[in-house]
């Protein structure tokens, strides 16, 4: 399962579409989910520390979810940001596909899904949210950050969930070793998780 919804651009297991019913940006939502992806039950612990805990996003400019899954934190950002425009990127197909199903059943037209390689490569984000898959282990990880925090807009922020036990702390290390021209911190602790903000000064 885990190779499924963090590898494979198509996953092994059989579609099991579901209507999935969820509370975003403060209301409940009628969403579809499937199997073959990262937590398809509803808005994962991580998830939801990061959705109650960054602050507000960009009102407008470009945004950005890592990793989208299903989409809790894309259509959070379209739905917050309705005059930005929203680029939810995964490497798995059948979650970019439930993710433009559940903006286009929200009416988001702000919200644009595609693989790394499909977004336009001069693109800077103004607002970067992510529950990064840190179980793909560390150099995985570090080509995903590697991929996308050097693009920040200046002034731009990104907002990182990642769990105590699974290497927050070494990760804020890292992230301020390898990134010296953007500026790294503890944004919150909330649970067993801690939110990393990475800023790129103006």
């Amino acid at each position: 399962m885990m190779s499924d919804h963090y590898f494979s651009a198509q996953p092994g297991s059989s579609h099991k579409r579901r209507e999935l019913r969820v509370v975003l940006a403060g209301q409940e939502r009628l969403l579809e989910t499937d199997s073959g992806i990262f937590s398809p039950d509803g808005v994962d612990k991580g998830t939801a520390v990061l959705l109650a805990g960054a602050p507000a996003p960009a009102e407008a400019g470009n945004l950005l979810d890592i990793g989208c899954g299903w989409g809790p934190i894309a259509l959070s950002l379209a739905l917050h940001s309705p005059n930005a425009t929203v680029y939810a990127v995964d490497v798995n197909e059948r979650s970019l596909g439930l993710t433009a199903d559940n903006a286009a059943a929200l009416g988001l037209a702000n919200l644009r899904t595609g693989l790394p390689e499909q977004i336009d490569a001069t693109l800077q984000f103004q607002t970067i949210w992510s529950n990064p898959p840190i179980r793909v282990g560390k150099e995985v990880l570090h080509g995903i950050l590697h991929t996308w925090l050097p693009r920040l807009a200046p002034d731009g922020s990104a907002y990182l969930v990642v769990q105590k036990n699974l290497g927050s702390d070494s990760l804020q290390r890292w992230l301020a070793e390898t990134f010296p021209e953007l500026e790294v911190a503890r944004h919150s602790t909330a649970k067993s998780f801690r939110i990393l903000q990475v800023h790129r000064p103006a």
